[in-house]
């Protein structure tokens, strides 16, 4: 007989106190629920149930050997609600918080072609970049970049690498000069990012040591990375952007990207979800989409 169907009826004749109830709920005759919970005795060489006419009752390893029937009958069940949620369509509202910029150049796009193919899935996207509380706002997923605060109750997984590059104007560089190393940067005018009233340093890789912290300094400051790609084009000074922003500037020539043989600072960027027992299809979906093809948007 099979050992788990055994369990399942072991513990269902548990849980209805009789075999008769037992028989009736699982459709099957009163002799093969006694037969099930019979081969499970001979098998462990221990009485599970104590039985009379008028009651039935649990033997003290019967009682410890239902427990862990339980508990085994949940994870066998788990374990195939995992192959069935991978195997159904996402559907549903999907509730993304994400960077604004990020969200709009990069995340958006894949979302929408993720909708398109799945025509039950609906999209509720936030673009924002004062951080939201994933679980406390109802999101179903949050995309961050750089360093992760607090994860509790939040699961994390790494899909891409942000790479960041230090660019500027042809017209500010034939006016002011260009640097030749990151020593050189503190003659020069940048283009400040500022959010959350913090100006945020460059960071620079230092083989063998720790990432370089560069403080700009310059006339400008702004808290939109579009922003200042575009005073950066206007030659107002040098910028430390995100390459997917100024990938089709520097392509076309606007921008110069300066220290080509630098190893460039990769800020990771995360997808985070609410953590429960089993993955939602819909979340599986879009994170699995993100972490196909984001790295290919971002580098």
């Amino acid at each position: 007989m099979d050992r788990l169907t055994s369990m399942a009826v072991f513990v269902r004749a548990v849980d209805l106190g009789s075999f008769a109830a037992t028989a009736d709920a699982l459709e099957m005759s009163g002799p093969m629920v006694g037969k099930h919970v019979r081969f499970l005795e001979e098998r462990l060489g221990i009485r599970l149930l104590n039985r009379t006419t008028r009651r039935q009752s649990l033997t003290e390893a019967g009682q410890a050997y239902y427990e862990r029937c339980r508990l085994v009958l949940s994870e066998a069940d788990a374990a195939d609600a995992v192959v069935a949620d991978a195997l159904s369509e996402p559907r549903g509202r999907l509730r993304v918080t994400m960077p604004a910029l990020l969200g709009r150049h990069c995340i958006a796009p894949l979302l929408m072609k993720l909708a398109r193919k799945y025509p039950q899935l609906e999209l509720d996207l936030s673009f924002g970049d004062p951080i939201a509380d994933v679980i406390e706002a109802g999101y179903d997923l949050a995309i961050r970049t750089g360093d992760l605060d607090d994860q509790s109750g939040l699961i994390a997984r790494r899909i891409a690498s942000q790479r960041m590059v230090v660019c500027g104007a042809r017209s500010y560089l034939r006016t002011n000069g260009k640097p030749k190393s990151i020593d050189d940067l503190a003659a020069h005018q940048a283009i400040i990012y500022r959010r959350s009233g913090r100006v945020r340093p460059w960071l620079f890789p230092q083989e063998g040591g720790p990432v370089r912290e560069i403080m700009p300094a310059g006339r400008l400051r702004l808290d939109d990375l579009q922003a200042i790609a575009d005073a950066a084009v206007q030659g107002m000074g040098l910028a430390w952007l995100p390459y997917w922003l100024v990938r089709e500037r520097l392509a076309a020539g606007m921008l110069v990207g300066l220290f080509g043989g630098q190893p460039e600072f990769l800020y990771d960027c995360h997808a985070l979800w609410p953590r429960s027992p089993r993955m939602p299809p819909k979340v599986r979906a879009a994170v699995d989409t993100l972490a196909a093809a984001l790295p290919k948007l971002m580098t």
